[in-house]
């Protein structure tokens, strides 16, 4: 049954309705009948453009799932004001206004987190891109260069990078560290972290204590060679190693054990750029 065949069956239940409460109950059905169709509409945008948007974390993914959880509750409570309208107009137009309001900010603001994520993975894809280009296909078979969820690694090869058996960085890196340092510092807006691991082969030597004294150093490295030799920001650098426990192939093989020996440069948009749009939010009563 519709709102306005709700409010004439209200009214000829009393057997008292004057032509001016009539006309003005017709005049308000047919104002929400206005603001339902166009928030229908809105809703049938913010439901495309959510579908469009893939990603995790407590980061923008997550804020942007919970946007959609609220939203979605507050269209159940506006189907039940509807419902409910031929018990109280007068207050059912005050609530159903402030609803259309929150559910308009809410639309507003999915909006702004759709956008800030096509801006993040457009700027990662051109991060990306211009990094694969400026390599040679020989540094090519050493350096591995992905986007994943939102952040850009590069993976090195740990025969590349070192000297054997040190965390000393060697002749052949150098070459590689500037392009990678030259891309750093085309992209201010992005954090690095430098991130060393093993295979799980013990180490055996001195002033080395295992595998995640071992990644580590080689990490500091990393660091030290991008902030004194290419002139990067130490600010924007983070040194860490995960020893042999971040595999990403079989330790029994030699070949897997080769791809576990590596160091990863871990690219990501700061983090307050992002903490600073969720506190946009539009607040919840």
């Amino acid at each position: 049954m519709s709102i306005m065949a709700l409010g004439l069956a209200a009214f000829c239940f009393t057997g008292c309705v004057s032509k001016k409460q009539y006309a003005e109950l017709q005049a308000n059905n047919s104002t929400l009948q206005s603001q339902n169709a166009a928030l229908q509409s809105e809703l049938n945008d913010a439901r495309v453009r959510i579908a469009e948007y893939t990603s995790d974390s407590k980061s923008l993914a997550a804020r942007l799932a919970e946007e959609q959880q609220r939203n979605k509750e507050m269209r159940e409570a506006y189907a039940k004001l509807q419902s409910s309208y031929q018990t109280n107009v007068q207050q059912g137009n005050v609530n159903i206004s402030k609803l259309v309001d929150e559910i308009n900010a809410s639309n507003r603001f999915i909006k702004q987190l759709v956008e800030a994520k096509s801006k993040s993975d457009s700027l990662n894809t051109a991060l990306s891109n211009k990094l694969t280009r400026s390599l040679t296909r020989e540094e090519q078979q050493d350096v591995d260069v992905q986007v994943l969820k939102g952040v850009v690694y590069i993976s090195l090869a740990d025969n590349m990078l070192y000297k054997s058996g040190s965390y000393e960085i060697g002749d052949r890196a150098g070459e590689t560290l500037s392009k990678i340092a030259k891309i750093i510092t085309d992209y201010p807006d992005y954090d690095v972290l430098v991130e060393g691991n093993t295979d799980n082969v013990p180490i055996k030597r001195e002033n080395i204590r295992n595998n995640w004294d071992l990644s580590t150093l080689r990490a500091s490295s990393v660091v030290q060679a991008l902030i004194n030799d290419y002139g990067v920001e130490p600010k924007r650098l983070t040194a860490g190693g995960r020893g042999e426990f971040n595999p990403v192939a079989s330790n029994l093989t030699e070949k897997g054990r080769q791809r576990n020996r590596r160091t990863q440069i871990i690219i990501t948009p700061k983090l307050d750029q992002f903490l600073e749009l969720i506190d946009q939010a539009p607040e919840e009563e």
